[in-house]
């Protein structure tokens, strides 16, 4: 639990990133249940997830 700490102390930029996406990620998986996307569609919109995530991060940090 400490180096969990410790960690999300020396970088919280990134631990942001980390939380917010895979928040993100998990709600998308759960919103596109039984909607008929194809893996690759849903790998897509995972990885674009991130990349958004990794954007809000960056925006809340230089705040």
């Amino acid at each position: 639990m400490t180096l969990l700490r410790a960690f999300f102390d020396r970088h919280p930029t990134l631990a942001a990133w980390l939380v917010l996406a895979l928040g993100m990620v998990a709600l998308l998986l759960w919103a596109a249940q039984g909607k008929g996307l194809t893996t690759g569609q849903l790998a897509w919109l995972a990885l674009s997830c991130v990349g958004l995530a990794g954007v809000c991060a960056r925006i809340i940090a230089c705040e």
